[in-house]
């Protein structure tokens, strides 16, 4: 492994880190010698995940946390300080909601429910963790996003709006954080193999992969590797951008 390619003497914290995109980061990261946090809501998937991590000699720590209430964030900084100092890295993949509701159908609840869990869970967890990076004037952050939020797609618009409005966020955040020397990135993936696809009939994912101009659907790897390199040394000069992971589909 090349030095470009470590992260040893990092400290990552990834949220929704219990499956998918998340936890896929999280063993990434652990694999290249970072300390990594890994959060979410569901405790059984995160001590899974955590397990894998650890018994591939990966140091790691599981702390669930619901990431809409501030003293519970607070309470995640506190616990990642007490076992690995201040975080370095930070992969904001907490998020959900996406699937396919007509605007006129949606309620007001699902609104505001996948606005919190996808926006407002990035925006404390920057608030919290990004002071520390300030103040050592080192530290990288990936905030999950999606197609859905920079083209027309089949999510519900509730989820395309959180999704676009976190790429504001970051780009926010990029400007106030870079003379800290810290950087700050989204990824934006499109239709992705995690739980719900790889269920699906083989024949409907071939027809999704058919829309995309590369002929298939994406992996976690695909996304995994996107996001490191926006959170590695290999791209110090890159920030406020977002990276589609889409398969080309966003030039369309």
């Amino acid at each position: 492994m090349s030095e470009s390619d470590s992260f040893l003497g990092s400290v990552a914290v990834v949220t929704g880190g219990s499956r998918g995109i998340g936890a896929g980061i999280a063993v990434a990261l652990a694999e290249r010698g970072a300390k990594v946090v890994i959060t979410g809501r569901d405790r059984t998937a995160l001590d899974g995940v955590a397990r894998s991590i650890a018994d591939a000699g990966g140091t790691v720590l599981a702390v669930p946390t619901e990431l809409c209430d501030e003293a519970a964030v607070l309470r995640l900084r506190a616990a990642t300080e007490r076992a690995f100092g201040a975080a370095t890295l930070l992969a904001a993949c907490a998020g959900g909601g996406g699937e396919p509701k007509p605007l006129l159908e949606d309620s007001v609840e699902r609104w505001r429910a996948t606005l919190e869990t996808n926006l407002t869970s990035a925006f404390l967890t920057l608030r919290i963790f990004l002071p520390a990076m300030l103040e050592a004037r080192r530290g990288a952050v990936v905030l999950m996003s999606s197609s859905a939020g920079r083209q027309l797609s089949g999510a519900s618009a509730s989820y395309a709006a959180a999704k676009a409005g976190l790429q504001s966020l970051m780009r926010q955040a990029a400007a106030e954080a870079a003379p800290s020397n810290v950087r700050v990135n989204a990824v934006a993936p499109s239709a992705i193999i995690t739980e719900r696809l790889a269920a699906a009939p083989a024949s409907v994912r071939d027809a999704i992969g058919q829309g995309f101009p590369l002929g298939r659907i994406g992996t976690v790897a695909d996304v995994v590797e996107a996001t490191l390199f926006l959170l590695s040394h290999r791209s110090p000069w890159i920030t406020g951008t977002t990276l589609d992971v889409a398969g080309g589909k966003v030039m369309l």
